[in-house]
């Protein structure tokens, strides 16, 4: 029972002590000290009103009124730092022996104001210099510390922020960020050594968090680089950074990884609407390599990787913001799918099905509005080495292209494209300032024209390998419209092949037009021609097809816009096998996908006479011929067989006249 009292009277004496020390703490010379702290380190006057008051609880202390610290002298947005209230906790056992030492500093609903102006400068850099001269100080010892920065001599086993609110102002780009709900925490136990941060906050309704180790925090503020390691996240995204950062000017350099999959939370924090994608895509969006933050505030990617779902490009790239920002990138890759984006037609889910059927034109073009505002928004140099492009339908590649966006106008040198077992060259311009306007200059060699036909006009009847060169221009809003304008020109030359649904030499022999359809064909060893292009309307006039038993000649239209043609294949039988040669038009109109095919009976007849005319014309030379002794083995025209029997015959009559 004994021992109890004593407990309770060990008790009672230690509260006492504690009360005793609490009401005989010299709480404005704490105050002052905080102050004069403050102003030491940073250079800015530290307000305290509504009065100064001494604590017990949690920690032994004062609490102050509202504080306010002030801002650089070129801002005038009000103070960087007001709050409601201000605790600092004192170190118990050093206050025992006569000293003050801060262990602890709690704010109070602050609102922090960081800005930066258009220079560069940020009011987070401090300069005493902003403020009246501080008191001489004693001269320094040999046991110093040789860092006598901004925050030299400050420590701080914990400093908390509840309540928060911090807005950031970036006067260069007038861009305006504010977090709300900041609850924040910071340790800096060693003025040397690391310090420990970490923040929760509202960011546009979504939690935003945050913790970072600074290898010298002191160094930090003072404008020097120090190590940093740092985690982000929003919603379900996340960064993680490791290298060497500096606050003045920022700058940073290190190893960086980031998971932006989470595109819903990223743009709610940012204020924006979420990126349109098509379904499927954007499921994991991960970006990892070294990063640099240059002084000017170019961001640069060495040996960098993107991944976006199935994707992995890899590659340098430099980023420099500005009014006008710049894109410069080498890029590789594998094979990329790119199937989502063309089934979609580039937009997101329900933006592929009914709605884009009902903005088809009737030949098939859509004519929805194409978006080029994106061209706008930057200007870029890109290279770019990728294995393959697949587009679900189509499959092209390897592909070797330079490309440049400047002003709206994207132009672009195509080194190496395979495509569809042969090879696309050249180069192209895309403009979107007024509107949309494309320019291309081609050369294919080699394609196999039966799979490049069936995928881009659904026509499968020729098998062959071309070579095409090609000169185009087409401008518009839509795909419809872009069809509908092209102009231009080019050629092509068709290797062997056949023609298949069609045997000329059959048809035209036996005049029959039943050689069309399952199983005919026309064997050819080439086809050749030149066209050109207005409004969308291929017109040409030169076509010529060689073949083993028929030759033809050709002329029409075809228009692409309407996706039709209409046009006259001329084929003529070659002579042999008894038979005389015979050349009858053959008629080719309607859509490509069912073109009508029918010889022409009109043009037959004709041909026919034509024929007959001039068998009969050939047998009355012959006659003639007979008659009158064509010496066809000394090169003897039948005009000059006519003159010569005209002389003999009027020789023999003046003979005749005056006699022997």
């Amino acid at each position: 029972m004994r021992w109890m009292i004593r407990g309770l009277l060990v008790v009672v004496v230690l509260v006492g002590l504690g009360g005793a020390l609490v009401l005989l703490m010299p709480t404005d010379r704490v105050a002052r000290l905080a102050a004069d702290q403050v102003e030491k380190a940073t250079g800015r006057v530290l307000t305290i009103s509504g009065g100064v008051r001494p604590s017990l609880w949690p920690e032994i202390g004062v609490e102050t009124g509202a504080v306010s610290l002030a801002n650089a002298d070129w801002s005038d947005q009000g103070p960087m730092l007001s709050a409601e209230g201000l605790a600092v906790g004192i170190d118990l056992a050093r206050l025992l022996r006569g000293e003050i030492a801060v262990r602890e500093v709690a704010v109070i609903a602050p609102r922090i104001l960081l800005e930066r102006r258009a220079d560069g400068r940020g009011n987070w850099q401090f300069d005493r210099a902003e403020s009246a001269p501080a008191p001489e100080a004693a001269p320094s010892s040999a046991t110093d510390e040789p860092h006598q920065g901004a925050l030299a001599g400050f420590t701080l086993d914990r400093g908390r922020i509840s309540d928060g609110a911090l807005v950031y102002i970036d006067h260069a780009s007038d861009a305006r960020t504010e977090l709300v709900d900041v609850d924040a925490e910071l340790t800096l136990p060693d003025r040397g050594g690391p310090g420990d941060l970490s923040l929760k906050a509202l960011l546009n309704g979504q939690e935003v968090g945050l913790s970072a180790r600074i290898a010298r925090a002191t160094a930090l503020v003072d404008g020097e680089q120090t190590r940093v390691t740092l985690d982000a996240a929003v919603g379900q995204a996340s960064l993680a950074f490791d290298g060497e950062a500096g606050l003045a000017p920022p700058s940073a350099e290190g190893k960086l990884f980031a998971d932006v999959s989470d595109l819903r939370a990223i743009s709610a924090a940012a204020g924006i609407a979420p990126p349109d994608l098509p379904a499927g895509v954007g499921q994991r969006l991960v970006l990892e390599g070294r990063v640099a933050l240059t002084p000017d505030g170019a961001i640069r990617f060495d040996q960098a990787s993107f991944r976006q779902d199935g994707n992995t490009i890899s590659g340098d790239a430099e980023f420099v913001p500005g009014a006008r920002p710049h894109l410069e990138a080498r890029l590789s890759a594998g094979t990329l799918d790119l199937s989502p984006f063309v089934a979609s037609g580039g937009g997101g889910a329900g933006k592929g099905g009914a709605g884009a059927a009902s903005q088809a034109s009737p030949a098939g073009c859509s004519t929805a509005p194409i978006d080029v505002g994106w061209m706008g928004a930057l200007d870029a140099e890109i290279g770019l080495d990728a294995e393959a492009l697949d587009f679900g339908k189509v499959r092209l590649g390897p592909v070797r292209l330079d490309a440049r966006l400047e002003d709206s106008e994207l132009s672009g040198d195509l080194h190496e494209l395979q495509a569809y077992a042969g090879n696309v060259t050249g180069s192209f311009e895309v403009d979107g300032r007024d509107g949309l306007s494309l320019d291309a200059d081609l050369d294919i060699a080699g394609v196999a024209a039966e799979a490049l036909l069936r995928d881009m006009a659904g026509f499968d009847r020729l098998q062959t390998s071309a070579d095409l060169q090609l000169a185009l221009q087409a401008s518009g809003r839509s795909v419809a419209a872009l069809m509908g304008s092209l102009s231009g020109g080019g050629a092509f030359d068709f290797g062997r092949g056949e023609f298949r649904g069609l045997d000329l030499a059959g048809m035209l022999v036996n005049l029959d037009p039943s050689y069309m359809g399952a199983g005919a064909k026309t064997i050819f060893d080439s086809i050749s021609a030149s066209f050109t292009l207005d409004g969308g309307v291929l017109s040409n006039s030169d076509l010529r097809i060689a073949a083993p038993l028929v030759a033809a000649e050709g002329h029409g239209r075809v228009d692409i816009g309407a996706r039709d043609l209409d046009y006259t294949l001329v084929p003529s039988a070659l002579r042999g096998n008894g038979k005389d040669g015979i050349s009858v038009p053959l008629r080719i109109t309607g859509p490509w996908a069912a073109p009508s095919v029918r010889l022409d009976a009109g043009a037959m007849a004709e041909e026919r006479l034509k024929q007959e005319r001039e068998t009969l014309e050939r047998k009355a030379r012959e006659r003639a011929a007979d008659e009158l002794g064509v010496k066809a083995d000394e090169g003897e025209n039948l005009e000059d067989a006519a003159k010569r029997r005209l002389g003999e015959e009027a020789a023999k009559g003046l003979k005749n006249l005056f006699g022997d």
